[in-house]
Protein backbone atom coordinates (compact mmCIF):
# COMPACT_ATOMS: atom_id res chain seq x y z
CA UNK A 1 0.00 0.00 0.00
CA UNK A 2 3.00 2.10 0.55
CA UNK A 3 4.54 1.89 -2.84
CA UNK A 4 0.88 2.83 -4.37
CA UNK A 5 0.94 5.91 -2.13
CA UNK A 6 4.50 6.38 -3.01
CA UNK A 7 3.61 6.12 -6.97
CA UNK A 8 0.65 8.72 -6.95
CA UNK A 9 3.40 11.22 -5.14
CA UNK A 10 5.46 10.85 -7.48
CA UNK A 11 2.55 11.09 -10.16
CA UNK A 12 1.90 14.13 -9.19
CA UNK A 13 5.25 15.94 -9.08
CA UNK A 14 5.67 15.13 -12.50
CA UNK A 15 2.67 16.57 -13.77
CA UNK A 16 4.21 19.57 -14.69
CA UNK A 17 6.73 17.86 -16.82
CA UNK A 18 4.83 15.26 -18.45
CA UNK A 19 3.31 18.20 -21.69
CA UNK A 20 6.68 17.89 -22.73
CA UNK A 21 7.14 14.34 -22.57
CA UNK A 22 10.13 14.27 -20.13
CA UNK A 23 8.63 12.72 -17.62
CA UNK A 24 10.98 10.75 -15.08
CA UNK A 25 9.47 8.41 -13.31
CA UNK A 26 10.35 6.74 -9.52
CA UNK A 27 9.39 4.16 -7.86
CA UNK A 28 9.96 2.20 -4.39
CA UNK A 29 13.05 -0.07 -5.36
CA UNK A 30 13.46 0.80 -8.70
CA UNK A 31 15.70 2.89 -11.07
CA UNK A 32 14.39 5.50 -13.19
CA UNK A 33 13.26 5.94 -16.94
CA UNK A 34 12.17 8.43 -19.26
CA UNK A 35 8.64 7.87 -20.58
CA UNK A 36 8.14 7.43 -24.38
CA UNK A 37 6.89 10.97 -25.80
CA UNK A 38 3.33 11.30 -25.97
CA UNK A 39 1.33 9.78 -27.82
CA UNK A 40 -2.03 10.62 -29.49
CA UNK A 41 -2.86 7.16 -29.94
CA UNK A 42 -3.94 3.96 -28.35
CA UNK A 43 -0.42 2.01 -26.88
CA UNK A 44 -0.16 -0.96 -29.50
CA UNK A 45 1.57 -3.65 -27.81
CA UNK A 46 2.47 -7.14 -29.49
CA UNK A 47 3.16 -10.22 -27.71
CA UNK A 48 5.32 -12.60 -30.03
CA UNK A 49 3.79 -16.37 -30.27
CA UNK A 50 5.77 -19.70 -30.74
CA UNK A 51 4.55 -23.59 -30.53
CA UNK A 52 5.80 -24.02 -26.82
CA UNK A 53 5.70 -20.88 -25.62
CA UNK A 54 5.23 -20.82 -22.00
CA UNK A 55 1.82 -20.31 -20.72
CA UNK A 56 1.94 -17.28 -17.69
CA UNK A 57 4.82 -15.41 -20.61
CA UNK A 58 2.60 -14.57 -22.51
CA UNK A 59 -0.91 -14.40 -20.77
CA UNK A 60 0.46 -12.21 -17.80
CA UNK A 61 1.49 -9.57 -20.12
CA UNK A 62 -1.29 -10.12 -21.82
CA UNK A 63 -3.75 -9.18 -18.90
CA UNK A 64 -1.41 -6.50 -17.48
CA UNK A 65 -1.61 -4.82 -20.66
CA UNK A 66 -5.38 -5.31 -21.41
CA UNK A 67 -6.64 -3.79 -18.39
CA UNK A 68 -4.42 -0.97 -18.43
CA UNK A 69 -6.43 0.31 -21.20
CA UNK A 70 -9.36 0.66 -18.52
CA UNK A 71 -7.02 3.13 -16.46
CA UNK A 72 -5.36 5.53 -19.92
CA UNK A 73 -8.31 7.99 -21.85
CA UNK A 74 -6.03 7.66 -25.13
CA UNK A 75 -6.37 3.29 -24.90
CA UNK A 76 -3.97 -0.31 -25.52
CA UNK A 77 -4.46 -2.60 -28.23
CA UNK A 78 -3.10 -5.60 -27.51
CA UNK A 79 -2.36 -8.55 -29.92
CA UNK A 80 -0.78 -11.58 -29.78
CA UNK A 81 1.01 -11.99 -33.37
CA UNK A 82 3.21 -14.51 -35.45
CA UNK A 83 5.95 -14.72 -37.87
CA UNK A 84 3.92 -17.61 -39.72
CA UNK A 85 0.66 -17.78 -40.78
CA UNK A 86 -2.02 -16.97 -38.02
CA UNK A 87 -2.62 -19.80 -36.25
CA UNK A 88 -4.22 -21.81 -33.34
CA UNK A 89 -0.38 -21.76 -31.19
CA UNK A 90 0.11 -25.26 -28.76
CA UNK A 91 1.48 -23.56 -25.65
CA UNK A 92 4.26 -25.33 -23.36
CA UNK A 93 1.34 -27.02 -21.00
CA UNK A 94 -0.89 -27.79 -24.32
CA UNK A 95 -3.25 -24.79 -24.22
CA UNK A 96 -4.42 -24.11 -27.44
CA UNK A 97 -4.50 -20.10 -28.09
CA UNK A 98 -5.75 -18.66 -31.75
CA UNK A 99 -3.39 -15.75 -33.16
CA UNK A 100 -5.32 -14.22 -35.74
CA UNK A 101 -2.37 -11.15 -36.15
CA UNK A 102 0.98 -11.83 -38.27
CA UNK A 103 4.11 -10.19 -37.46
CA UNK A 104 3.80 -6.41 -38.19
CA UNK A 105 6.42 -4.56 -35.76
CA UNK A 106 6.02 -1.36 -37.84
CA UNK A 107 2.20 -1.34 -36.45
CA UNK A 108 3.77 -1.91 -32.77
CA UNK A 109 4.51 0.64 -29.55
CA UNK A 110 6.16 -2.27 -27.92
CA UNK A 111 7.22 -5.76 -28.99
CA UNK A 112 6.75 -8.20 -25.94
CA UNK A 113 9.06 -11.35 -26.74
CA UNK A 114 8.08 -14.66 -24.22
CA UNK A 115 10.05 -17.80 -23.46
CA UNK A 116 9.21 -21.14 -23.51
CA UNK A 117 10.76 -24.48 -24.27
CA UNK A 118 14.10 -23.68 -22.54
CA UNK A 119 14.55 -27.66 -20.89
CA UNK A 120 13.47 -29.11 -24.31
CA UNK A 121 16.14 -28.50 -26.90
CA UNK A 122 14.34 -31.24 -29.43
CA UNK A 123 11.14 -29.85 -28.99
CA UNK A 124 8.61 -26.85 -29.67
CA UNK A 125 10.30 -23.94 -27.83
CA UNK A 126 13.02 -21.04 -28.06
CA UNK A 127 15.54 -23.38 -29.46
CA UNK A 128 13.42 -24.85 -32.43
CA UNK A 129 12.31 -20.35 -33.38
CA UNK A 130 16.32 -20.20 -33.16
CA UNK A 131 17.03 -23.14 -35.26
CA UNK A 132 14.51 -22.39 -37.50
CA UNK A 133 15.84 -18.35 -38.05
CA UNK A 134 12.71 -16.99 -38.66
CA UNK A 135 12.02 -15.14 -35.69
CA UNK A 136 15.53 -14.18 -34.88
CA UNK A 137 15.83 -12.29 -38.18
CA UNK A 138 12.72 -10.84 -38.00
CA UNK A 139 13.28 -9.48 -35.05
CA UNK A 140 16.76 -8.13 -35.55
CA UNK A 141 15.17 -6.28 -38.72
CA UNK A 142 12.32 -4.82 -36.08
CA UNK A 143 13.97 -2.06 -34.06
CA UNK A 144 13.51 1.61 -35.30
CA UNK A 145 12.86 4.73 -33.49
CA UNK A 146 9.78 4.54 -30.96
CA UNK A 147 9.80 1.13 -30.61
CA UNK A 148 10.75 -0.55 -27.55
CA UNK A 149 11.53 -4.58 -27.84
CA UNK A 150 10.98 -6.47 -24.57
CA UNK A 151 11.29 -9.77 -23.55
CA UNK A 152 10.61 -12.29 -20.50
CA UNK A 153 11.74 -15.25 -19.21
CA UNK A 154 14.25 -17.11 -22.26
CA UNK A 155 12.78 -15.17 -24.57
CA UNK A 156 15.77 -13.06 -24.07
CA UNK A 157 17.44 -15.79 -25.52
CA UNK A 158 15.45 -15.34 -28.94
CA UNK A 159 16.53 -11.34 -28.42
CA UNK A 160 20.14 -12.78 -27.87
CA UNK A 161 20.30 -14.94 -31.59
CA UNK A 162 18.84 -11.87 -33.30
CA UNK A 163 22.12 -9.75 -32.17
CA UNK A 164 19.94 -7.48 -29.77
CA UNK A 165 21.40 -7.90 -26.50
CA UNK A 166 25.11 -8.60 -27.51
CA UNK A 167 26.69 -5.64 -24.90
CA UNK A 168 23.52 -4.39 -23.39
CA UNK A 169 22.35 -4.64 -20.12
CA UNK A 170 19.82 -7.82 -19.85
CA UNK A 171 18.28 -10.50 -17.71
CA UNK A 172 16.23 -13.51 -18.10
CA UNK A 173 15.51 -17.09 -15.98
CA UNK A 174 18.22 -17.45 -13.41
CA UNK A 175 18.52 -20.82 -15.23
CA UNK A 176 19.77 -18.98 -18.63
CA UNK A 177 21.66 -16.46 -17.33
CA UNK A 178 24.91 -18.63 -18.14
CA UNK A 179 23.89 -18.54 -21.51
CA UNK A 180 22.70 -15.11 -22.11
CA UNK A 181 25.80 -14.02 -20.92
CA UNK A 182 28.13 -16.27 -22.56
CA UNK A 183 26.25 -14.96 -25.66
CA UNK A 184 27.52 -11.09 -25.18
CA UNK A 185 24.75 -9.79 -22.92
CA UNK A 186 25.79 -7.48 -19.79
CA UNK A 187 23.50 -9.85 -17.83
CA UNK A 188 22.18 -7.99 -14.36
CA UNK A 189 20.75 -9.61 -11.07
CA UNK A 190 17.49 -8.27 -11.68
CA UNK A 191 13.58 -8.34 -11.95
CA UNK A 192 13.57 -5.79 -14.59
CA UNK A 193 16.40 -4.09 -17.09
CA UNK A 194 15.38 -1.43 -18.80
CA UNK A 195 17.87 -0.10 -21.13
CA UNK A 196 15.43 2.12 -22.78
CA UNK A 197 14.41 0.28 -26.16
CA UNK A 198 15.37 -2.66 -24.86
CA UNK A 199 13.51 -4.51 -21.79
CA UNK A 200 14.32 -7.96 -20.27
CA UNK A 201 12.71 -9.44 -17.59
CA UNK A 202 13.72 -12.37 -15.69
CA UNK A 203 11.92 -15.70 -14.70
CA UNK A 204 8.42 -16.80 -15.96
CA UNK A 205 6.27 -14.74 -13.62
CA UNK A 206 7.94 -11.52 -14.03
CA UNK A 207 5.16 -11.08 -16.98
CA UNK A 208 3.83 -9.43 -14.50
CA UNK A 209 6.86 -7.18 -13.33
CA UNK A 210 7.28 -6.24 -16.93
CA UNK A 211 3.94 -5.61 -17.74
CA UNK A 212 3.40 -2.95 -14.96
CA UNK A 213 6.60 -1.68 -15.28
CA UNK A 214 6.29 -0.59 -18.77
CA UNK A 215 2.84 0.30 -17.96
CA UNK A 216 3.65 2.93 -15.65
CA UNK A 217 6.63 3.87 -17.92
CA UNK A 218 4.47 4.23 -21.16
CA UNK A 219 1.06 5.73 -19.38
CA UNK A 220 2.29 6.91 -16.15
CA UNK A 221 1.70 5.82 -12.52
CA UNK A 222 -1.65 6.46 -12.11
CA UNK A 223 -2.18 3.82 -14.61
CA UNK A 224 -0.04 1.47 -12.98
CA UNK A 225 -1.76 1.64 -9.51
CA UNK A 226 -5.09 0.77 -11.64
CA UNK A 227 -3.76 -1.95 -13.06
CA UNK A 228 -2.54 -3.06 -9.76
CA UNK A 229 -5.48 -2.91 -7.83
CA UNK A 230 -7.76 -4.86 -10.56
CA UNK A 231 -4.87 -7.52 -9.98
CA UNK A 232 -4.44 -7.21 -6.82
CA UNK A 233 -0.84 -7.78 -7.41
CA UNK A 234 2.17 -5.42 -6.18
CA UNK A 235 5.38 -5.79 -8.29
CA UNK A 236 7.82 -6.90 -6.49
CA UNK A 237 11.92 -6.78 -7.43
CA UNK A 238 14.40 -4.26 -8.48
CA UNK A 239 14.12 -2.42 -12.14
CA UNK A 240 17.20 -1.72 -13.34
CA UNK A 241 18.08 0.85 -15.45
CA UNK A 242 21.50 3.00 -16.45
CA UNK A 243 21.38 6.16 -13.89
CA UNK A 244 20.41 3.09 -11.03
CA UNK A 245 23.79 1.31 -11.82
Amino acid sequence: MERRHFLSRTTAAGAATIAAGTLTATAVNTGTATAAPRRTGPLRVHIVMFDGVEELDCIAPFEVFSAAAMHDPRGVEVRYVTTGQPRRIRASYGTGIQVTHRWAPEEADLIVVPGGGYARRNGPGIWAEIADGVLPKALAAAPRKGLTISSLCTGALLLSAAGLTKGRPCTTHHGAKADLKEQGGIVKDARVVDDGDLVTAGGISSGLELGLWLVKRELGADAAIGVETMLEYEARGTVWTPSSS
